[in-house]
């Protein structure tokens, strides 16, 4: 059966409407978790799919699996990288327990995702059984995805035990899509035991094909976030040394933002800076404004986002209405709101339904542009500080451990039938 469980937290009754009698605060999570956590089983290894790399910008799948190495062991399996000479595998442990396989291909060979499995799923299997990080421990494993496009190759034959779908997009709204990648999806959804979405919209269109849905949205890091408030962290020179107010942004620059607003949003304020923070993908970096107040400042790491917020006067989330941004649920939200600073977005649906009114919404250009003005000149504090409660009532913590008593609950009896054989 279909689930609303997101972790939004509890707090204010307009931003949660539709929610609060199914979105857990972290005590609820807790417990639920804990109603599964006694079973010797609970260690299960775990293999990952994912067309994130896992030292890109850490987001949903860093901040889950990071917790999940914990108490599980993982092997990261990202998309294969264009590299010089025979098709091999490169191997490490970037995370405690956590391996991470990257498969190397020459550009000649790289043709698409059935290809790269029929040449990679013996290498995988080989390592699987002779590499000294990965030999016998993977057995009886839960076979996680975040993109579709491996799953043909790859789903039934790494011996797992059951199969886990995190959508944490709608990839096929995505620039450059493979034109498969809707088939290859419900392929995953037949036979996964549990799907998970990263926002409502997802939920609600995912529920529709498969009975055992659940919504876990945005978590968020306090301890870390929360940084930005502490009077002892100090705002990196790149952000200092721009003349204030400034208006900041950080994250993925892609399709999903909308240049024009951003560009306008510079020319109504020549005095002010906006701050971009994030590296530019699947844009070409010559179209971007290039006013001489917008700061595109590239990739940074993640432990310098809270000082580089603190340097905001105000929160951008600046995005497109369009189909990339139809399902999104931004994380960042949250680690904003941490961070104790006003935040205004364009009307992206999963933020209009569970963020107002922390966030200020605006439906129009001219709306964004004298929200950000009003957050920076009278940043209203009773809104903040519910943002900070909101933040604290919904860590990651305590929704990874809730997605793991689903995952235990879905596939049980596939792996009691397992250890019985």
């Amino acid at each position: 059966m279909s689930k609303e469980r997101n972790s939004l937290g509890i707090g204010n009754d307009a931003a949660t409407r539709d929610d609060a009698a199914h979105s857990p605060s972290d005590a609820a999570a807790f417990a639920a978790a804990n109603a599964c956590g006694n079973d010797a089983r609970a260690d299960f290894p775990i293999i990952v799919h994912c067309h994130l790399r896992w030292d890109f910008v850490w987001q949903r799948p860093q901040q889950i699996f990071s917790r999940l190495a914990k108490d599980h062991r993982i092997l990261f399996i990202e998309d294969p990288v264009i590299a010089d000479g025979e098709p091999r595998l490169a191997i490490d442990e970037p995370y405690p327990n956590l391996v991470r396989v990257i498969p190397q291909i020459p550009r000649s060979m790289a043709v698409d995702a059935d290809l790269d499995a029929e040449i990679f799923l013996p290498q995988i299997r080989q390592a699987l059984r002779e590499h000294p990080l990965l030999a016998g421990k993977f057995v009886n494993a839960v076979q996680w995805f975040y993109s579709p496009m491996p799953a043909p190759g790859y789903m039934g034959q790494l011996g797992a035990v059951g199969v886990v779908y995190d959508c944490m997009d709608e990839l096929a709204n995505f620039r450059f899509a493979p034109p498969d990648i809707g088939d290859r999806e419900r392929l995953v959804m037949a036979n996964a035991g549990v799907v998970f979405t990263g926002g409502y919209q997802l939920f609600e269109s995912k529920s529709k094909h498969h009975g055992n849905v659940h919504f876990y949205g945005c978590g968020v890091d306090v301890g870390h976030y929360g940084k930005a408030r502490d009077t002892t962290t100090e705002i990196p020179a790149a952000v200092a040394a721009t003349p204030g107010p400034r208006f900041g942004y950080f994250g993925v620059i892609d399709e999903r933002l909308d240049y024009e607003l951003i560009a306008a949003l510079a020319e109504r304020f020549p005095e002010a800076s906006v701050i971009m923070a994030g590296p530019v993908v699947k844009v070409d970096p010559e179209e971007l404004p290039k006013h001489s107040n917008i700061h595109w400042l590239g990739q940074q790491r993640y432990e310098d986002l809270p000082s580089i917020v603190k340097g905001f006067d105000v929160c951008l989330m600046p995005f497109a209405l369009n189909e990339a941004t139809r399902y999104i649920n931004p994380t960042k939200t949250l680690e904003y709101m941490a961070a104790g600073k006003p935040i205004v977005s364009t009307a992206v649906a999963d933020v209009v339904r569970n963020f107002t009114p922390i966030v200020s919404v605006a439906y129009s250009q001219d709306e964004f542009i004298d929200a950000v003005e009003r957050a920076w000149r009278d940043p209203d504090a009773a809104l903040l500080a519910q943002g900070i409660e909101r933040a604290e009532g919904a860590s990651w913590d305590a929704t990874v451990e809730s997605m793991r008593c689903d995952v235990q609950q879905a596939l049980w009896a596939d792996v009691s039938a397992q250890a019985a054989a």
